[in-house]
């Protein structure tokens, strides 16, 4: 569902066929990756459908990342046990 928004926001849903091969990450994050390339692909087709695909938001990618480990802790937010004796 998530995959066909932009095709759906555009009427194309039957004008194009579209295979993709994705790697890495979840099955959330995939579809949002696809869905990304799906958008800018039709941008490549015709270039008057970025307002369409702007004002829904599919233009944009998730901009959250992992963070990265710190010195002298086991994690990125974790840190070892504390004790007072």
């Amino acid at each position: 569902m998530v995959v066909m928004q932009p095709l759906v926001v555009t009427d194309n849903q039957t004008k194009f066929d579209v295979y993709v091969n994705v790697r890495g990450g979840g099955y959330s994050g995939q579809a949002g990756a696809v869905r990304l390339g799906i958008a800018r692909a039709l941008l490549e087709v015709d270039v008057e459908m970025r307002t369409t695909l702007k004002k829904a938001g599919y233009l944009s990618r998730d901009p959250r990342i992992k963070e990265r480990k710190k010195y002298g802790q086991p994690g990125a937010r974790k840190r070892f046990q504390f004790s007072k004796r």
